[in-house]
């Protein structure tokens, strides 16, 4: 089993749309008063040289890291796949790791995991948190381009991913604990309280 060298690698975060639970913009919503999307950066950031935030025309944003790109996607179809593909076409035949925007416990580690991780001849390696798939934290060859164009952009993101028969890797349940709401978000403030609490 050979490991993809991280240079070969990209990262790009899915900035989402409006979070209606959330009142407002996902993406900016507060944590500890920063916005929501800064702390998958961050992680994505810590992991590689390439980082780029897809996000649709309009949608609000931090202010960006200066080696933060942003890249827009099409204004329609509304669908998680139409940011996979826009990264994949900006890529330039580099391999990207896709993340959500809502995953402010992930870390520089895991991205780095899902980078380096063997694709064992698929075309997508998927984080798999507690058994269940994540589409959207997850390393897209070059070569799941054409296959995602073909995806209903009205049907489930992880069932048709599935279909194309990725490798899996394991992660921390953590990694994957997206915020959708206010009562979520007021669940990770009191974490990553209580994390730094105890490395004090």
């Amino acid at each position: 089993m050979s490991e993809k060298p991280k240079s070969d690698v990209l990262a790009a975060v899915l900035a989402g749309g409006s979070g209606s639970r959330i009142g407002g913009a996902k993406a900016t919503a507060q944590l500890d008063g920063q916005a929501l999307i800064s702390y998958p950066l961050a992680a994505a950031l810590g992991a590689l040289g390439s980082v780029a935030i897809v996000a649709k025309d309009g949608v609000e944003l931090p202010q960006l890291d200066q080696r933060v790109e942003l890249w827009i996607e099409p204004d329609e179809p509304r669908h998680p796949v139409v940011g996979v593909i826009e990264a994949l076409r900006r890529a330039r035949g580099s391999a990207v790791v896709v993340i959500a925007c809502d995953l402010p416990l992930l870390t520089s580690e895991v991205v780095a995991l899902i980078a380096g991780a063997d694709a064992e001849g698929s075309v997508a390696v998927l984080a798999s948190a507690a058994g269940r798939p994540q589409p959207l934290l997850a390393r897209y060859e070059p070569a799941a381009l054409e296959l995602l164009l073909g995806f209903d952009t009205d049907g489930p993101m992880t069932e048709q991913v599935m279909a194309l028969m990725p490798a899996l890797i394991d992660v921390p349940p953590e990694a994957s604990f997206n915020v959708n709401d206010l009562e979520q978000l007021k669940e990770v403030s009191r974490r990553l309280r209580s994390s730094s609490e105890q490395a004090e």
